[in-house]
C-alpha cells in the first residue's frame, strides 16, 4: 500500500511540475474546398471535427488552457460546442485575423501570463493523438520548438511555368502536422518578426525558421490528418473505424 502511494505521490509531483503550456486552436478558416460546407462543425464518428481536436487536447496534461481563435459567427456555436463537450479548459473563444498568422498572434496575445509553451494546433485535425501531443511538448522542453512531421511518400516535383524543374529526393521532404510547439516567447518573436516584415508563412514553425531556430521533428502520424474536401471526412471515418476495431 505504501508502494501504491508513493507511486501516485510521484505522478501527482510530476504533473505539478510540467511547464504551463496554452493550445491555440487555429478555427478561423473559411472552408473553401469544402462545398458551402463548416467543416469544424461536419461530423466525423457522429462528433463534430472542431469537439474531436478539442477533446484530445483537454485530456493532454502538458496543456492547461485552450484558446479557440474562430470567425465571429462562430463564437457562439463554438462556445456551445465546448460546453457540451465538456472542454473545461476552454478559457476563451476569440474572433479571428485576416489571415492564419495574424489569428495565432491573436491568440496568444490572450494565454494566461503563466505560459510558457504555446501548442498552436489546426482545429480541422481530429485525429491527433496524445502520443503526437506528448512527444512535440518533450522535443519542445529541449530543444524550444517542435513540429510532428511524416515522410512524404509521393513523388513531388518543383514545377514552374508549367514544366517540371526539379525532382527532389524523398529522403529529405516532410510533411509539417500540428500541434507544433514552441516556447512561448520564442513564438511570439517569430510571429511578429513574420508579420513586420509580410513574410509568407504558412506555418508556425515556418516563422521560427525565419529567425534562424531550427525545430525538432517530433512524431507525427499519417492519420493525423487534417480536413480540407468532402473526402477527407469519408478518410476520417475509416481511420475512426479501424482504430476502433483494434
Amino acid at each position: 500500500m505504501a508502494k501504491l502511494m508513493a507511486k501516485i505521490f510521484k505522478r501527482a509531483v510530476t504533473w505539478n511540475k510540467l511547464p504551463f503550456g496554452t493550445a491555440v486552436v487555429a478555427a478561423a478558416g473559411s472552408s473553401q474546398r469544402m462545398e458551402g460546407e463548416d467543416k469544424l462543425f461536419a461530423e466525423v464518428g457522429g462528433i463534430p471535427v472542431l469537439a474531436r481536436s478539442l477533446r484530445e487536447l483537454e485530456a493532454s496534461p502538458n496543456i492547461h488552457e485552450i484558446i479557440v481563435v474562430t470567425r465571429e459567427e462562430s463564437i457562439i456555436p463554438v462556445a456551445d460546442m465546448c460546453a457540451e463537450f465538456e472542454i473545461t479548459k476552454a478559457t476563451k473563444i476569440l474572433c479571428g485575423g485576416e489571415d492564419r498568422l495574424e489569428s495565432v498572434l491573436i491568440g496568444l496575445n490572450e494565454a494566461d501570463e503563466s505560459a510558457e509553451y504555446i501548442a498552436v494546433h489546426d482545429g480541422a485535425r481530429p485525429l491527433v493523438t496524445q502520443e503526437i501531443i506528448k512527444d512535440a511538448f518533450s522535443k519542445a522542453y529541449k530543444f524550444s520548438a517542435a513540429c510532428p512531421m511524416v515522410s512524404v511518400t509521393d513523388t513531388v516535383k518543383t514545377v514552374k511555368d508549367g514544366f517540371i524543374i526539379e525532382t527532389p529526393s524523398r529522403d529529405t521532404l516532410y510533411a509539417a502536422q500540428t500541434p507544433q510547439v514552441v516556447k512561448a516567447d520564442v513564438l511570439k518573436a517569430a510571429l511578429q518578426n513574420a508579420r513586420q516584415k509580410g513574410l509568407s508563412v504558412t506555418d508556425d514553425c515556418g516563422a521560427v525558421e525565419a529567425i534562424g531556430l531550427r525545430p525538432a521533428v517530433s512524431l507525427g502520424s499519417h492519420e493525423n490528418i487534417k480536413i480540407t474536401r468532402r473526402e477527407d471526412l469519408a478518410l476520417a471515418e475509416a481511420i475512426i473505424e479501424a482504430r476502433r476495431a483494434i
